[in-house]
């Protein structure tokens, strides 16, 4: 269980008041379901969820005794899928976890907010104080300007304010500092970024003696490091550094490419944020961006496709905030993930179970099986015939407690 659940009865009761008597058990046996569970090719077809206090207990196919007093919630068929796992969002507040959670996303990974507010959110999720995706939280990027927030956080870094952060040993303690309050995974940037109009995505920031230092400090507090790299320069240098995964990667060689796939690097390549840039409104709205956006999603779609191709790890994310402004959800990465040639089992894998080993959740999310949290989300239509079905979520369980409900309208 990744957190407390003291709403859970409450959330049942909730649901089951629309259609029959209510019910205060912790306990609830979710009938005829159509189960995709994240791991075999076919579903499960007349199955039983039953969960008690925010786990599954088993899946049962077939007919089923229901104990007395419990609750019941009739799928009548529907599809049943693993909760969805984002694995870059940029999430600083309570309304935009609510956001995300309610899209179908149950997990996501924090690549980068001001004063700790991934951490925050994280311990608040898992007390059950706030409805929330669990959250894997990096803090700040480790870039040579870190944002000015950071030293606010860490005045004891002050020295390092006014000039870049460069060599090893400046790198360690930035590093050391993140690990101090708690993180979850570092977060690089191997490349500038391509949201910003002043910025050049392909320019490297760190040679790979400095990524080097960068996951070797990682690596002694027990973290992976994410490298957001777009450049084939600065990606192969964090690839070569020993980064767990590229975020990203517009214009990677083949040769990159084939050393990730060779060292088991994943891939997150977040198309959609890339179409965003193209497009007036959303995250971006820039007639610069959208030039540079017009370049990038061919590139990108490209890259991506060849990655699967030879074998990377490819996970899907959206890079978003999930603010007031965002018209991007993570089904729409993997509509785009489809587009470029991954089927639809293996693009729902990329936000479920291959997700889940990226964040090093798999132990216990990421998959519809006995002893994993009750993390799951309902379809009207089957979406290994058509993955846009992911869009349209008329159930959202999150550790067993239900978020959203639209079954009966």
């Amino acid at each position: 269980m990744k957190r407390s659940i003291p709403g859970a009865a409450a959330a049942l009761m909730v649901l089951v008041a629309s259609t029959s008597a209510v019910v205060a058990q912790d306990i609830a046996y979710f009938t005829g379901a159509t189960v995709i569970d994240g791991v075999m090719d076919r579903p499960i077809s007349n199955a039983t969820l039953v969960v008690r206090s925010g786990k599954i207990v088993r899946i049962q196919t077939g007919p089923v005794e229901v104990p007395a007093g419990a609750a019941v919630v009739d799928l009548a068929g529907r599809y049943v899928i693993p909760g969805l796992i984002d694995a870059h969002v940029h999430i600083n507040d309570v309304a935009a976890a609510e956001r995300a959670l309610e899209s179908g996303v149950t997990t996501a990974r924090s690549m980068g907010v001001a004063h700790f507010a991934d951490v925050g959110l994280r311990e608040l999720a898992r007390a059950g104080r706030i409805r929330a995706p669990e959250i894997v939280a990096a803090g700040y990027h480790v870039r040579p300007r870190p944002a000015e927030e950071l030293f606010q956080d860490a005045p004891e870094l002050g020295d390092l304010y006014e000039t870049p952060v460069r060599g090893a040993a400046a790198l360690e303690r930035l590093v050391s500092v993140l690990v101090r309050h708690e993180v979850n995974v570092i977060k690089t940037n191997a490349t500038e970024r391509a949201g910003l109009p002043q910025t050049d995505p392909r320019k490297p920031l760190f040679d790979q003696q400095e990524l080097e230092a960068i996951v070797r400090r990682a690596l002694a507090a027990g973290l992976p490091v994410a490298a957001h790299a777009h450049g084939d320069t600065g990606g192969r240098a964090a690839v070569l550094a020993g980064v767990r995964s590229i975020e990203h990667g517009t214009y990677l060689s083949a040769e990159t490419l084939a050393l990730m796939a060779e060292r088991g690097t994943y891939l997150v390549p977040t198309i959609a944020v890339v179409r965003d840039l193209t497009q007036p409104g959303g995250d971006y709205d820039s007639p610069v961006l959208e030039i540079r956006g017009r370049h990038m999603l061919p590139r990108i779609r490209q890259t991506a496709r060849e990655a699967h191709r030879r074998g990377v790890r490819i996970v899907a994310a959206t890079d978003t905030g999930y603010g007031p402004n965002s018209v991007l959800r993570l089904s729409h990465e993997l509509i785009e993930l489809v587009d470029i040639g991954l089927s639809p089992l293996d693009a729902l894998r990329s936000a479920t179970t291959a997700a889940a080993e990226l964040l090093g959740v798999d132990d216990h999310t990421g998959r519809i099986a006995a002893d994993f949290d009750a993390d799951f989300i309902v379809l009207d239509r089957n979406p290994l015939d058509d993955i846009g079905a992911v869009q349209d979520a008329l159930m959202v369980v999150s550790d067993g407690v239900i978020v959203v409900n639209r079954l009966d309208f």
